[in-house]
């Protein structure tokens, strides 16, 4: 009975969007396409709309705008879950599109950090629901910071000294940010067995997967900077430190959070590469550079 409440809504939504005449502001088709994707059908993913929506997006930027409006009406009306994570997950993809108009989306514009399924028994899930929302609000706002500062930094072009050291309190930045996103990755996870699910499961491979990036690009960062911070001032080397000092945490923190997912089933999680540990030496010797200034 439940199922078919839940499929009748999606089918007054469509119809809405057929008889609702036709703005300016917006575009049926991409409404059509969002609806579908975060159809109640809590067995099904309509991967076609989402990658309808994706190729649209990255045909043109202009496209975001009105897929962000019609993914907002979404969210900001329901209180199921199948739906609410349908749209997060559907926000994850448009996040990953290379597209100069998705680093600008910045803060997200519906709030799901207090959702609440009609079903008060869920709570499971409205808690995964909440810590993705969180991190993808706190990733959009990242990126846009970021491309903020890549457009600041080629401003600069031309100073060179200043744009070095610039750069790399920047980087410095740019690495800590990183790894509070890690974090809040690493705080999305089912709390119970019963969520093991298609809906589930699926978040949790593109949860694995922004996981492999993020962390990549750490070790990739603290590479670089550990080349660079034997001949930089205290400051940034007590940072460069801490940055050091918290990824070995994070490695540890990582691992552990892998081996869970592979016992709860994720796909990804058995194809993850091994996961980099930094060198005690380092550390070591980054302490006592500070140690000498």
């Amino acid at each position: 009975m439940e199922r078919a409440s839940d499929a009748l809504k999606d089918t007054i939504s469509l119809f809405l969007v057929n008889v609702t005449p036709c703005l300016a502001y917006r575009n049926p088709d991409i409404e059509v396409a969002v609806i579908k994707a975060t159809s109640h059908d809590n067995s099904h993913i309509d991967y076609q709309s989402a990658q309808r929506i994706f190729a649209w997006i990255r045909v043109s930027g202009h496209y975001v705008h009105p897929v962000m409006s019609a993914l907002t009406t979404r969210m900001e009306r329901t209180h199921n879950w199948t739906v609410a994570l349908k749209g997060l997950m559907l926000l994850h993809g448009i996040t990953s599109c290379k597209v100069s108009t998705v680093q600008k989306i910045g803060k997200l514009p519906f709030d799901l950090s207090n959702f609440k399924d009609r079903n008060p028994n869920l709570y499971h899930y409205e808690a995964f629901i909440r810590a993705y929302y969180r991190y993808l609000d706190i990733k959009t706002s990242f990126m846009q910071r970021h491309s903020r500062e890549e457009k600041k930094g080629s401003i600069r072009d031309g100073i060179k000294q200043k744009t070095k050291q610039v750069s790399m309190m920047q980087d410095l930045v740019w690495l800590q940010d990183l790894q509070d996103l890690l974090d809040m990755l690493l705080e999305i996870k089912p709390q119970s067995e019963k969520m093991m699910n298609v809906l589930v499961l699926e978040a949790m491979d593109c949860i694995m997967i922004e996981i492999f990036d993020i962390y990549s690009r750490i070790c990739k960062g603290i590479a670089e900077v550990l080349m660079r911070a034997y001949s930089i001032g205290k400051p940034k080397a007590q940072m460069a430190f801490s940055i050091l000092q918290k990824s070995a945490v994070q490695a540890e923190n990582l691992s552990q959070y892998i081996d869970f997912c592979k016992e709860f089933g994720v796909d990804k999680a058995s194809e993850c590469p091994k996961i980099a540990h930094i060198n005690e030496h380092d550390i070591r010797a980054l302490e006592q550079v500070l140690n000498r200034k």
